[in-house]
């Protein structure tokens, strides 16, 4: 397009205005054209017309006799509508040639297409054998075990160290308790706690499989790598729990098969699902740990007595320490597998809890011997372990590192043992306990 403006043309400026071109035909559908009236020093008028057309313009002089391109279009090398130069009469003709017929496609072109074709036939029939493939992965498939491997697969599958642990509250229940021992109870007590604890823990991997998966501590168990089926693993807790609580019912008494039942309840229906909810989960979970050592005490009594709820205190109070630092160092574990723990949620409180139940140690341990479950040495000397728990949980407290939390959590598995076992060597003798009740009964008579 032409854009130098009339005010740099030397001579007078004339008449610029808009005039519509209709005889041209190539640029009929352009209604108008800019025209500048220009007189140079000769005094001859010229008229410069500026054709707005694609990539080409033409001057003119006033009386029409001169036709000059002023910027040659260029010219394809292989124009498929060639256009012809001429222009008579300031009208441009152009010729469009025939467009010829299309031939059909050469031979290569169809073997290529049926190429083509067979290609996307073998994708479709792949996708269809993947989508069987996914279909048949829903469906429940059969999952062989060898026997040799049933035993470590049921180990892991009950959790046999926490089993163990378990059992062994429950045998110091039984063993504190001011009665005669019955080996054949105190084996019967035994047996029926274990397989209580076996049937919870196995329901418990059963509903946690998909979360178990997200984390490292327990992505290598029995049902997170398919060693057995979920339906094996329920088959299992039904064939541990029907017999356990049977046992503890029917061999013992009422009370323990109901406490044995109710603990499966709780740990399984209350604490496995509070886990992902809220981090009262603790609290219950602590109440679940505590109920063995009753469970023992009411195999020997009876009857739930106050020696029966000091030891499930015991229990309850040493379970803070003992998982509030094992969950610090596992608090990524945790939090990939969707569970709110302290240690995840509320880390400042669960320091806290850690080292208030450390001290309650020492106190639930003074009260033993106030209610003639212990004499007054066992206070004593179980001071010294009562206080460096209390001296780890304070530096849990303090220090909030892994160091610490680790410190704590290998005390607290030695303390347990270590406790109930000095409770047992300080255990008030039957005879003195029933000169004592005997005593009290003299007494109430004459009154």
């Amino acid at each position: 397009m032409y854009s130098v403006s009339c005010r740099l043309l030397p001579g007078r400026l004339g008449l610029c205005v808009f005039k519509p071109l209709h005889k041209i035909a190539i640029i009929k559908q352009i209604l108008t054209v800019f025209v500048h009236h220009y007189r140079p020093g000769n005094g001859e008028w010229l008229q410069i017309r500026h054709f707005y057309l694609p990539k080409c313009q033409y001057v003119t002089k006033v009386d029409k006799g001169l036709y000059q391109r002023a910027k040659p279009k260029a010219e394809p090398s292989s124009a498929p509508f060639p256009e012809k130069p001429p222009l008579i009469n300031d009208v441009v003709v152009r010729s469009v040639q025939q467009v010829p017929t299309i031939t059909p496609y050469p031979s290569s072109l169809h073997e290529d297409e049926e190429q083509m074709a067979g290609k996307a036939g073998m994708e479709v029939a792949d996708d269809k054998g993947t989508s069987q493939d996914n279909q048949k992965g829903k469906q429940w498939n059969e999952v062989k075990v060898q026997l040799a491997d049933l035993p470590g697969i049921y180990a892991k599958l009950s959790k046999i160290k926490l089993t163990a642990l378990v059992a062994t509250t429950a045998t110091a229940g039984f063993a504190m308790a001011p009665v005669p021992f019955d080996l054949s109870c105190f084996l019967l007590a035994t047996l029926g706690t274990g397989l209580a604890s076996c049937a919870a823990n196995s329901i418990n991997q059963f509903f946690e499989v998909p979360f178990d998966s997200n984390m490292n501590r327990t992505k290598n168990r029995p049902l997170v790598r398919g060693q057995i089926s979920p339906l094996h693993a329920v088959s299992f807790a039904a064939a541990c729990s029907v017999p356990g609580i049977a046992v503890l019912a029917l061999g013992i008494n009422p009370l323990t098969g109901a406490l044995g039942a109710f603990n499966i309840f709780l740990y399984t229906c209350c604490y496995t699902p509070m886990k992902r909810l809220s981090i009262l989960n603790t609290w219950v979970g602590s109440v679940v740990g505590a109920i063995p050592p009753v469970m023992g005490w009411t195999a020997a009594t009876g009857s739930i007595g106050a020696g029966a709820l000091l030891l499930g205190g015991i229990l309850y109070s040493w379970q803070f320490p003992h998982f509030n630092a094992l969950s610090w160092n596992l608090r990524e574990d945790y939090s990939r597998g969707g569970y709110r723990m302290m240690s995840v949620t509320h880390p400042a409180l669960c320091k806290r809890v850690a080292f208030r139940h450390c001290i309650s140690l020492i106190g639930l341990s003074t009260l033993c011997p106030v209610f003639d479950v212990t004499t007054w040495t066992f206070p004593l000397i179980s001071l010294p372990i009562n206080l460096y728990i209390s001296y780890l949980g304070y530096r849990f407290y303090r220090d909030s590192s892994r160091s610490s939390a680790r410190k704590l959590f290998f005390c607290s598995l030695w303390h347990l043992p270590m406790l109930l076992l000095l409770m047992l060597t300080c255990k008030k003798s039957i005879a003195g306990s029933e000169s004592t009740i005997h005593h009290k009964v003299q007494t109430e008579m004459q009154v």
